[in-house]
């Protein structure tokens, strides 16, 4: 997995420091891993496209920031998912119609943003341990014993909340909406 590696400790140290080669040189090798976390946690592809470059935007005007030169990753995936969500919730209270340059129905744009909507609110919702599992090795792609390394587990406990955190996310992307509690389909006949 080439294309998933982040940018060297040593480049991500001199952008801390404001070097500004390095900076620019960090903010093009996080591109491709910000590209995949946003495409995996937003609704739509216009919505990625800009979380990940708000992402980037602020990884270059808050590098300084970051205290921990390895945690680069987590620091860009909570930028965003917090983009991803923002953006979502605005989807949902926006009544506005479908902009005419779509090329999908609008029934079809409906359904593939509650998709990835539900999708990303049930990776939110996990617990953080479980879902700091999830998300590196189910969206960063690392290996078993990497993600185990890195959050210092064993390779058992880290398969444990693995699993835990799949089957949420699998049981509340199962749930039916009419089994949500408060859920009243009946107004809807007639």
């Amino acid at each position: 997995m080439a294309d998933s590696a982040w940018p060297s400790e040593p480049l991500i140290v001199a952008a801390q420091r404001g070097d500004v080669d390095s900076i620019a040189a960090l903010v093009s090798g996080s591109h491709p891993n910000v590209q995949r976390f946003a495409r995996s946690l937003c609704a739509t592809r216009e919505d990625a496209e800009d979380a990940a470059q708000e992402a980037l935007i602020i990884l270059y005007r808050k590098i300084g920031m970051l205290r921990a030169s390895g945690a680069l990753a987590s620091w860009m995936f909570r930028i965003v998912r917090n983009e991803c969500l923002r953006r979502a919730r605005a989807m949902v209270r926006d009544d506005s119609p479908v902009p005419d340059t779509a090329v999908d129905s609008a029934e079809d744009e409906a359904l593939r943003r509650l998709d990835a909507g539900r999708v990303a609110a049930a990776v939110a919702a996990l617990p953080p341990d479980q879902r700091r599992v999830l998300i590196m090795r189910d969206i960063q792609g690392h290996s078993g014993r990497a993600v185990a390394d890195a959050l210092g587990l064993s390779t058992a406990a880290m398969k444990s909340r693995l699993h835990r955190a799949r089957a949420a996310v699998r049981h509340t992307l199962h749930a039916t909406p009419d089994s949500a509690p408060g859920g009243d389909d009946d107004r809807n006949e007639g």
